[in-house]
């Protein structure tokens, strides 16, 4: 397993250094301030690998920019609507230049409008720790009282409505502002300014679009870029819906491991792949995490190890981000899964067989706080999820383990 690490970028509050420290050999970036359908440039490339792999006096750091997490599909691809084709072409000349590059993973998601979604981003444990919370109650203030999105109150049980009623009565203008800034933080673009009327506008543009129309335009894409991704040895790998369940009346189609199978089945190449992430598929407890990697392994092409505690039953349900060995998910039976593919893999020779991953989210503990890091992206919270995986890892691995 090829331990990695997520970054920003050089406005990132972790360093090149500190991942240094950390041990990491990989890093997981992307170049986010090239908009959404437009080619990354050979250029743009370049300059991010030299601030991965190089001090600033021109030394080798040991690291390398082994994955990048996202090339964005557009929503104009998502909906087949104006540029989508040009876009699409634009995709495929990314790929190429990436490949290039010698960047061999691509992750990229399917959701519409969405990119993630948490109603608190600072919720506080009873260790004082701090994470990312999803609460259904304080989601349906912001979608029925906020928002007002026509049919709101119709896609929540009537119990949930009934709190959230109570709820907002309780609640003051600046309580609902800071519910809205934190759903629309998960918008792609929110960095430069979200509104709650381009959000009604992008909600618009599905109202036409049902899953099985989704699906089949994420097919389309795939039938495009695929053989491209095939040509110049890239692989492409699909992160799921975050949260994986149905909101704002958007449609979700990456949510379980029937929607991973029936797409690696709709498009059979290798290069069609998939993004394993333990945190996002675990909010649903349909879903087998080891099972999962033992199943459809074989097209796993990048893991996110992080861990969820689901707080309420059924779906939708809410959740906040446990530590990455308190959650939902056996940890253990996950990556001993991993593992297990990773032996398939060299026992066929092929030459994935040290799979990419990266420690996914982490709490805000000790020096994290008051370091205003990425939601979910602190430093020693990530670390600390890293050194409890890499035991884990380390234990599976030792000859005394097979004995």
């Amino acid at each position: 397993m090829q331990q990695s690490w997520r970054w920003f970028g050089p406005k990132d509050t972790v360093s090149i250094p500190d991942m240094r420290q950390a041990g990491v050999t990989g890093v997981v970036s992307a170049l986010h301030h090239i908009p959404n359908g437009v080619v990354w440039s050979d250029e743009d490339i370049r300059l991010r690998q030299r601030q991965i792999e190089q001090t600033p006096d021109g030394e080798p750091t040991t690291l390398v920019w082994n994955v990048v997490e996202s090339l964005p599909v557009s929503e104009n691809i998502k909906q087949q609507t104006g540029d989508w084709r040009a876009h699409i072409e634009n995709y495929k000349q990314s790929i190429r230049n990436l490949a290039q590059a010698g960047i061999p993973v691509i992750c990229y998601n399917f959701m519409p409008v969405l990119d993630w979604t948490r109603t608190d981003l600072g919720f506080e444990l009873a260790n004082g720790a701090r994470c990312m919370r999803f609460d259904l109650i304080d989601f349906a203030i912001f979608d029925i009282f906020v928002l007002a999105r026509d049919g709101a109150r119709d896609d929540f049980p009537a119990d949930v409505v009934r709190q959230a009623q109570d709820r907002r009565d309780t609640m003051n203008d600046a309580d609902l502002d800071a519910l809205m800034q934190n759903v629309i933080c998960g918008l792609p673009g929110a960095e430069e300014g979200y509104s709650l009327d381009d959000l009604r506008t992008h909600l618009d543009a599905y109202g036409k679009i049902d899953a099985d129309r989704l699906r089949q335009h994420q097919i389309d894409f795939l039938s495009e870029v695929v053989p491209v991704a095939e040509e110049v040895g890239a692989r492409l790998c699909c992160h799921p819906d975050d949260p994986p369940f149905a909101l704002l009346g958007l449609p979700r189609i990456m949510s379980t491991e029937e929607d991973y199978a029936r797409l690696m089945d709709a498009v059979p190449s290798p290069a069609n792949g998939i993004t394993l992430c333990s945190g996002s598929l675990g909010v649903r407890p349909d879903n087998d995490l080891p099972g999962m990697m033992r199943r459809l392994g074989a097209r796993v092409h990048f893991v996110h190890l992080r861990n969820v505690r689901r707080e309420t039953e059924g779906l939708p349900n809410s959740f906040h981000e446990a530590a990455h060995l308190e959650g939902e998910t056996d940890m253990v039976d996950l990556i001993a899964a991993i593992l297990e593919e990773e032996r398939r893999r060299e026992a066929q020779g092929r030459s994935d067989c040290n799979i990419p991953f990266r420690p996914d989210h982490g709490q805000d503990i000790l020096s994290d706080l008051g370091q205003n890091s990425q939601p979910g992206y602190p430093a020693v919270g990530r670390l600390k999820g890293l050194a409890e995986l890499r035991g884990i890892m380390e234990a599976l691995s030792h000859p005394r383990s097979a004995a």
